[in-house]
């Protein structure tokens, strides 16, 4: 027997709690029993996104928020600014492409973060822009931009807003919405809302819904305004068939979050990132962000190792599922995930097994000196006796 652990940044592990909730006998999604459950769960997301504004459940995957927060706030021949950092900062020129939508790119290497001047530059440029899309933290690079920074830059422009994908930073670093004038926040239910893929979360600012009403995108099923109409208050349900074990399962996993309490809950995620940086370097290998984000740590493979057949080995004979690269760092990197359902042994059994690869495949690795630097840091999760 070989016992698996899922150690990829999504989708992640779900708590069994969560499961069994999920697991309870199936109930109809136009009914008072679901409807409950839906409010609930819709009032404890406002709270994680820190605002006072609705917040809307879908039943996609967090590429379908994506579009939704191009298709419900643009017009054909509108002028978007993109950040392209990545795998999925590339994704929104390619929906603009769709929908028409003029898309500016501000390309970035990947593993850096947008300079926040050169946002400032573009928007300059283009004053006209409908808004700056960005990434909070891009996966494929486990890169965090400066999106506090980015949204004040567009907070007085009247007709720009700042949409953010945070599908990997939600519920991982404290983002608070309204605070940063945050003015579309996407995320999805496989990262740190600790869930099977299938539902995605996005909440609006009142700019943004301004701008919807004159928005000529053509859209049915993402149509957000017929989406607030169904699950605001006193209706509490969705335009179209919802997700509904996804659904229930989020209310259980919004109640284990505020059990932790979110400062605990961000401060967790800080240390376990900590931790798996630390590891990583005592082994040699280097990171792949220059400003690495608290979900999901890059390192680059050692160069003498074959990066595809290392990830392949951990996961199909070790049992340890990471993930590897995207498009021009495929084979060369190993991305581990510390978002969601982890703590300190997962980072412990993460770095033991990258050092038992590196050995399997002959690399001169110290064994237990990754696991050594990890817990030096991990230490701090638990008080002195």
């Amino acid at each position: 027997m070989i016992k698996q652990y899922l150690l990829s940044p999504g989708p992640t592990t779900v708590p069994e709690r969560v499961m069994l909730r999920m697991a309870a006998p199936m109930i109809h999604h136009r009914t008072p029993q679901f409807s409950a459950i839906f409010a609930e769960t819709r009032e404890m997301l406002k709270q994680v996104h820190q605002t006072t504004q609705d917040v809307l459940m879908l039943a996609s995957s967090g590429s379908g928020a994506m579009e939704a927060s191009m298709v419900n706030f643009c017009s054909p021949g509108d002028t978007i600014i993109y950040v392209n950092g990545g795998k999925f900062g590339e994704r929104w020129g390619k929906i603009a492409g769709k929908h028409g939508v003029t898309a500016v790119e501000i390309s970035v290497p990947w593993g850096q973060a947008v300079a926040v001047t050169d946002v400032e530059a573009a928007l300059n440029a283009h004053p006209d822009a409908r808004g700056v899309f960005v990434q909070a933290s891009e996966t494929s690079t486990t890169t965090e931009h400066p999106i506090r920074e980015i949204a004040a830059l567009t907070r007085d422009r009247e007709n720009c807003i700042t949409v953010v994908d945070a599908i990997t930073a939600l519920g991982v670093i404290d983002m608070p919405m309204d605070d940063w004038n945050l003015d579309v926040v996407i995320s999805g239910s496989q990262k740190a809302f600790m869930l099977p893929p299938g539902l995605a979360t996005i909440a609006v600012s009142s700019k943004a819904w301004k701008l919807a009403e004159s928005a000529a995108c053509s859209t049915f099923y993402f149509d957000l305004k017929t989406e607030r109409k169904n699950q605001q208050a006193g209706k509490d349900t969705t335009a179209w068939t919802p997700a509904a074990s996804l659904v229930i399962g989020l209310n259980e996993v919004l109640k284990m979050m505020f059990e932790e309490g979110l400062n605990h809950l961000f401060a967790r995620h800080k240390l376990l990132a900590e931790a798996t940086r630390a590891g990583v370097a005592a082994l040699g290998m280097k990171l792949v962000s220059s400003t690495p984000a608290s979900s999901a740590t890059g390192a680059f493979i050692p160069e003498e190792v074959d990066g595809a057949a290392f990830v392949k080995y951990l996961r199909d004979t070790m049992g340890v599922t990471f993930a590897g690269g995207q498009d021009d760092l495929k084979g060369r990197i190993l991305r581990i995930a510390h978002l969601g359902y982890y703590d300190v042994f997962d980072i412990v059994i993460a770095m033991s097994a990258i050092e038992i690869a590196l050995n399997r495949f002959g690399y001169p690795v110290q064994m237990g000196a990754g696991v050594a630097a990890a817990q030096q840091v991990l230490a701090e999760r638990f008080d002195k006796v």
